[in-house]
């Protein structure tokens, strides 16, 4: 008989330990040991470093691979998983062996794991007389998908939250703290008597107190200058939707807007790139919601804005339908204070609504496609891993409270009910893989040079960084453009992306299958850069920027003015939600945009996640890359009167998890 030693290392992260036993398989070139019982108890308790011996009746060789199983014990039902971080095994022959594992190992789930230096993919090969990747991995069937009614992009299949994968779900004390943010902020309306009121608000200035004690130094910000054109213009580019504005070359022709109106030379101006333009039209025609048994209103607008000599970027004419008409008529900023102010108005709520829909699609995509057909273990597991951490959690509340038929947005927003499964799909249709790659999108939208854009300033940074480092970890363990070719599970992942993302739609221009190691790269990149920043950027100003109801109502209660001259205060504030709407979704705004204390940043990756030294030096720049943009974003901000702050490496989540 011959001995290893075995010694087995838990996580300090919270629900990690485990009294549970466990049982162990060795392999090795030469054979491999029974399936060992390692005593539970307190050996695999949180942060344990266990040792223990698993005797075989002769050496099986070289290690190349180690099987984990985890048996459940009827006195603990609620002990369904455990996080060891590594294993490492000290053969007879005095030869140590190290599995990093960092991954959540589920009752009676038989895993395995690759040790370090071993080459995965001839290691495989060998193993099982050269039969490919595909072979050995068949789908996993615990990541099937869900194909909606609508067009819109599929999503994990589960008729219940029980039904999603345990190592999907928050840990115990995530899901704690998000119960806890969200049951302190309807408390607090309910305090104040808020969420039931179908009261108009007399005073504007009475919304102040409402979330009074939660507010930001940007919603106190937007609180003071949220009536400014130039504020306005502002958020076009780096409020939480920056990515409707582009350059304008030409009018369209049903905004007929005359050089007379606004005081400029259009065509001179439009030359000189000095107009933009912003076009709601994907809310055209969307059949408004009924909230409290009073239809809604949801316009679509189109917003004509000027590049002033200063650099300031202000509003210059506002049309609140597609269609121009005598009763619909187009504003400017020489209009009354409240027909101006009035539908400025239209156009926040229309950008609540426009935006509001389009943040957590893809990122499930990505994660059901990885989690489906890619092994732990392979390079792309090993890379994406960390970026679709608890977006199936995190998606499956949000088409359960936030847009199912008795959801949140139905109850606030404009666009509930009906309009938002129709936006949905308007949305699905209009995307393309070159809005989701910012240098692109930012080119044809023609916005390479408008001044003040931090979120594209910003953004194209991360990105180059993000790429950086992603081609450095593919070109290692891909070498030539064949070996992307051959790999079958690389090439699975894709394709199931573009039926089920992207519904084999060819004019998305989403790759169905990659036939160099650049296409992976990019794509890989774009799906980080997407889980990741672009969220960040889109969702963590919410209540920033929404944390005063009149700057991003949800929904609006009155027709816009047909007539101009008969809008005033009175009429606005009718306007406007009533008191228990305003409250609802200002606080479902706060719980959206709200920081987790548990919130793993871009970056961070546990120690002993990649198992080579070449991985781990890129990962080393790629942390020092980050950290140096986010001295140079922090510098920035100090000169800046509203900050921007959410492509900041720092406050950057890896993955979508709010």
């Amino acid at each position: 008989m011959v001995d290893y030693e075995v010694t087995i290392s838990t996580s300090f992260l919270d629900d990690a330990g485990t009294s549970d036993n466990v049982f162990i398989k060795l392999v090795g070139f030469d054979g491999e040991s029974e399936h060992t019982k390692l005593e539970g108890g307190s050996s695999f308790a949180r942060g344990a470093v266990s040792r223990f011996t698993v005797s075989c009746p002769a050496s099986i060789g070289k290690l190349f691979q180690i099987q984990l199983y985890k048996q459940p014990l009827p006195e603990f039902p609620e002990d369904s998983k455990w996080l060891p971080t590594k294993v490492v095994v000290k053969s007879p022959e005095g030869d140590t062996y190290k599995f990093p594992i960092c991954r959540w190992i589920n009752d009676c789930e038989l895993a395995s794991f690759t040790e370090e230096r071993v080459d995965i993919k001839s290691t495989v090969e060998c193993e099982v007389n050269e039969r490919n990747w595909g072979e050995i991995s068949p789908p996993d069937d615990r990541y099937s998908w869900h194909d909606p009614e609508e067009e819109i992009p599929h999503h994990i299949k589960a008729e219940c939250f029980e039904e999603l994968p345990d190592t999907d779900k928050f840990s115990f004390i995530k899901t704690a703290q998000f119960a806890y943010t969200l049951g302190t902020g309807l408390l607090e309306i309910k305090l104040k008597r808020l969420s039931n009121s179908k009261e108009t608000w007399a005073d504007i200035d009475d919304i102040k107190g409402v979330f009074c004690s939660k507010q930001t130094d940007i919603s106190a910000y937007v609180q003071k200058h949220w009536k400014e054109d130039a504020f306005f213009g502002y958020q076009y580019l780096n409020g939480v939707n920056p990515m409707l504005i582009r350059r304008c070359s030409a009018l369209p022709e049903n905004f007929p807007v005359t050089d007379r109106k606004v005081s400029l030379s259009l065509t001179d101006e439009m030359q000189k790139g000095n107009i933009f333009l912003c076009d709601y039209k994907s809310l055209d025609g969307l059949e408004p919601n009924t909230i409290d048994e009073k239809k809604q209103y949801l316009m679509a607008p189109l917003v004509l804005l000027h590049k002033t000599p200063d650099d300031r970027l202000m509003p210059i004419a506002i049309q609140l339908k597609q269609t121009p008409a005598a009763n619909h008529p187009i504003f400017y900023p020489t209009d009354s204070e409240y027909d101006w102010l009035t539908a400025k108005i239209f156009v926040r709520g229309a950008d609540f609504n426009e935006h509001q829909l389009n943040v957590h699609l893809l990122p499930e995509v990505f994660a059901v496609s990885l989690l489906r057909n890619v092994p732990e273990g392979h390079p792309l597991y090993e890379l994406l891993e960390h970026h679709t951490r608890y977006t199936l959690h995190i998606n499956y509340l949000a088409r359960d409270k936030l847009i199912s038929e008795d959801g949140i947005i139905k109850q606030i927003a404009a666009s509930g009910g009906d309009g938002m499964k129709e936006l949905l799909k308007r949305s699905t249709a209009s995307l393309t893989y070159s809005s989701l790659c910012i240098h692109e999108d930012i080119a044809e939208r023609g916005l390479e040079d408008v001044p003040n854009f931090h979120y594209r300033d910003d953004g194209l940074k991360l990105w180059d960084i993000i790429h950086r480092f992603v081609k450095g970890m593919l070109s290692f363990y891909y070498r030539t453009d064949t070996m992307v070719q051959s790999d079958p599970l690389v090439q699975r992942w894709i394709l199931d992306i573009f039926e089920h993302g992207f519904l084999s739609n060819a004019g998305t221009r989403i790759p169905q299958s990659f036939t160099t190691v650049d296409e992976l790269v990019k794509f890989v990149t774009m799906v980080i850069f997407t889980c990741s920043a672009q969220h960040s950027a889109v969702n963590s100003g919410q209540f920033d920027y929404g944390g005063w109801m009149p700057n991003a109502p949800t929904t609006l209660r009155r027709a816009p003015p047909t007539t101009k001259g008969t809008t005033n205060e009175d009429k606005m504030l009718k306007t406007l939600p009533d008191q228990g709407t305003t409250a609802e979704g200002m606080a479902a705004m706060w719980l959206l945009s709200r920081p987790s204390k548990y919130a793993v940043f871009l970056g961070q990756y546990d120690d002993d996640h990649f198992k080579r030294e070449i991985p781990r030096q890129l990962l080393k720049a790629f942390k020092g890359e980050l950290q140096v943009l986010s001295a140079q974003i922090k510098i920035r901000n100090k000169n800046l009167e509203v900050p921007y702050t959410y492509l900041d490496p720092d406050v950057v989540e890896n993955s979508l998890s709010l």
